[in-house]
């Protein structure tokens, strides 16, 4: 079984905000690919399904992003799922929007949700979905761009992000990061 978690807030009022990308991909993943419904546990919504030839367990945890290890933590051993079963879903301020890079392990480049999954895991070892959300250009505004909602521009580009994310998703669920990141590339090109 693999888990893969989407990070974001649980406040209904930040449902859109570009830290909230995490929660939108695997929403467009359990949709695509008939998740079962949502339910609380772990200290945040599960949902199981089958994702190409892989039972997957997506993880919404509601701790908030700073908390998002407490969630992840308790899951993972529940179901014994180790680091390299792990993927989670994130923004990513360091990619222009809409632009996807997965990799494992590497640092946390500031974002306290990874930290703090890094921290309750005891390791970098696990997979990340980095899903752009460009920078606003300087540093003073980048928590008021991290938690604003994504603009009407930017509906086109963050559609076809999420559908190719859950399109791609069987790539990712076999191990096949760099394919994936093709794809996805390919489907988010503009018409």
């Amino acid at each position: 079984m693999l888990l893969w978690v989407g990070l974001g807030n649980p406040e209904p009022s930040q449902a859109r905000h570009r830290h909230n990308i995490g929660f939108l991909a695997l929403d467009e993943i359990a949709r695509r690919h008939g998740f079962t419904p949502w339910r609380q546990r772990f200290k945040g919504l599960v949902a199981e399904g089958v994702v190409g030839r892989q039972k997957v367990l997506a993880l919404k945890p509601l701790t908030y992003m700073n908390g998002s290890g407490e969630a992840v933590q308790p899951a993972a051993a529940f179901h014994k799922i180790g680091p390299a079963a792990i993927t989670v879903f994130h923004d990513e301020l360091d990619l222009a929007p809409g632009k996807v890079r997965v990799k494992r392990g590497g640092g946390v480049a500031g974002h306290n949700g990874l930290r703090d999954i890094q921290r309750a895991l005891g390791t970098p070892e696990f997979w990340r979905v980095r899903l752009g959300i460009g920078h606003p250009g300087q540093k003073e505004r980048v928590t008021g761009h991290v938690l604003g909602n994504f603009a009407k521009a930017d509906e086109p580009w963050l559609a076809r992000l999420l559908e190719a994310v859950a399109e791609t998703a069987p790539l990712l669920g076999d191990g096949r990061a760099e394919e994936a990141m093709t794809r996805i590339a390919l489907l988010t090109q503009e018409a």
